[in-house]
């Protein structure tokens, strides 16, 4: 069995599950996200827990088994606390600014690229280099801050571009004026 899927979810307080069909739908106080469940999982409500069960023991339907777990795992929390990433802008003259719905970005172009913000995610900022990205649907919000960090992601001889907070990026030594021993 599944390491994963084999573990039951809690449903906290607050938290409404509706199960109908091949279709789950959870209520919380952030919220309502749906999912579609695949035709050979089952999936059960109990009192205060969502049991996830497969239908054979094929190699991918035990994968399906794990990973309709963890999407209703992450629909269950994002509805209750939802999920954060942060990203961080370093550069010379690199910066950002939420106007309305558009993520405006100062990224050493010859122009501000405009960025809109879909529906679901919260965009705050820390200064003009620091953007808090939040929501409730943890795909969506990893999908965002993707397509944030592509617009310019981190080079590495100066480091500048967006990255997200705490991310290591390896620097590579540039060219320096070397001489050789050669021809006098």
């Amino acid at each position: 069995m599944s390491r994963v899927g084999k573990n039951p979810i809690k449903v906290p307080k607050g938290v409404q599950v509706d199960i109908k069909d091949n279709m789950i739908n959870v209520k919380g106080p952030l919220g309502s996200l749906s999912q579609d469940i695949h035709r050979v999982i089952k999936v059960s409500l109990t009192k205060d827990e969502i049991i996830v069960t497969r239908s054979s023991e094929q190699k991918t339907h035990r994968a399906l088994h794990g990973l309709m777990r963890s999407l209703i795992a992450n629909m269950v929390k994002g509805v209750r606390e939802g999920f954060k990433k942060i990203l961080v802008i370093q550069g010379v003259g690199y910066k950002a600014e939420v106007k309305g719905d558009t993520l405006v970005l100062q990224l050493g172009f010859s122009h501000p690229v405009n960025f809109k913000i879909p529906k679901g995610i919260d965009i705050k900022m820390e200064g003009l280099t620091k953007m808090n990205l939040s929501g409730i649907d943890k795909q969506q919000l990893g999908e965002v801050t993707a397509e944030i960090r592509d617009l310019k992601g981190p080079e590495p001889y100066k480091g500048k571009g967006i990255r997200y907070l705490g991310e290591y990026v390896k620097r590579k030594v540039g060219k320096t004026g070397v001489t050789t021993g050669g021809a006098k």
